[in-house]
């Protein structure tokens, strides 16, 4: 019996499901608290309830579907292409409205052709939201991780630069702290003189020696869960990111891309032109960038209803590609939001990668903007 009643709207949301060719599924509300902890972010992360079973394993309250979805259908080993529909309670501490709530959604799993899947996943979300309320004007935003990454191994930074810049992807305080660490280089004085110029002399040998030698003094080795090769390394990478220094044209183009924002109309047009003045191999990135433009034009979708904005990222770490947004057109209210994460499945161990691609729909925003109409 739920604490709290399902928007009346639920039955014609159902409904629509069925209309989609979806599974209908659910899910125990008591999850394993590991999975979110590991994947959701660090905005999420800090929302969860959490519990402890008798046997001291980490539980937590379910704080969103995607993931207990995709653990669901890695124990019941369903094949795929699999389209799962829900709707149910979640729990997150929220600093307006209840902490129990209603949430549903769709997630597609395996299906191989990635821009059609894509564009399904945006056209249904505005399908539902505009049955739902027929009378308000929508408007969605779209972003895509994939790009940023392309954009960032393109100008050829260092492995650990593009992890950090990657994992601050939609958060534009945090990547305008990291690009203005990226406009000159540092030295690292935690280091000590003797470490840094056995660094500088690339003498690998002698830096595992010296770092043995200092755990064998401090008895340091006997509890260490690195190996003094492994410690050796760790500073060779933390070395190279601490002289890492962009170009001004190299910082200019990361952050003439990240200022891109256009209607989604013109936006392969303006995603092309901007890889061809940076002098930048984006190929293989634009290529899929324009192949969902077709697919979501396909669907019937007036693209000038939906802006790129190069920088727009949700605050969930287990994005990998497209993330969008659905909002009213004259209010900042997320009505439907999702995006694709196809690296999910085989961490939460599935035994080959499975694509990804999902929508959230938020109930009680919904039925608020219905109330008001």
């Amino acid at each position: 019996m739920p604490l709290i009643n399902a928007p009346d709207f639920a039955p014609e949301l159902l409904s629509l499901f069925t209309d989609l060719k979806t599974d209908r599924v659910d899910t125990p509300v008591i999850q394993p608290a590991h999975p979110f902890l590991d994947m959701a972010g660090e905005d999420l992360r800090r929302r969860i309830f959490l519990t402890e079973s008798e046997t001291g394993e980490s539980l937590c309250l379910r704080p969103e579907f995607t993931i207990p979805v995709c653990l669901r259908h890695i124990e019941t080993a369903t094949g795929t292409p699999k389209r799962y529909s829900y709707l149910g309670e979640v729990f997150r501490q929220r600093r307006e409205g209840p902490n129990e709530f209603f949430q549903a959604g769709i997630e597609d799993l395996g299906t191989t052709d990635v821009a059609s899947a894509d564009a399904r996943a945006i056209a249904d979300a505005v399908h539902i939201l505009k049955s739902l309320l027929p009378n308000r004007a929508l408007a969605v935003t779209i972003g895509d991780q994939s790009v940023f990454e392309a954009v960032v191994a393109a100008l050829g930074l260092p492995s650990g630069w593009q992890r950090r810049l990657i994992h601050a992807f939609g958060e534009a305080q945090k990547l305008d702290q990291l690009m203005e660490r990226l406009a000159r280089a540092e030295a690292d004085t935690d280091l000590g003189a003797e470490v840094e110029t056995l660094l500088a002399s690339g003498d690998e040998e002698t830096l595992v020696a010296h770092i043995d030698a200092i755990m064998q003094a401090t008895g340091y080795s006997t509890n260490a869960s690195r190996s003094p090769s492994e410690i050796a390394r760790r500073l060779k990478e933390k070395r190279v990111l601490t002289a890492t220094e962009l170009q001004p044209a190299q910082l200019d183009a990361l952050r003439e891309f990240l200022s891109l924002s256009v209607s989604l109309k013109y936006a392969p047009g303006v995603l092309a032109t901007f890889a061809d003045r940076a002098g930048l191999k984006l190929d293989a990135a634009v290529s899929r960038f324009d192949a969902r433009v077709a697919a979501l034009a396909d669907t019937g979708i007036d693209l000038s209803t939906v802006t790129w904005r190069a920088a727009f990222g949700r605050p969930l770490d287990y994005y990998t590609g497209l993330v969008f947004e659905v909002t009213p057109r004259d209010d900042h209210r997320v009505l439907a939001g999702g995006g694709r994460f196809d690296r999910m499945m085989t961490l939460l161990g599935a035994a080959e990668a499975i694509p990804a691609v999902g929508f959230a729909l938020w109930l009680d925003r919904i039925q608020a903007v219905r109330a008001a109409t």
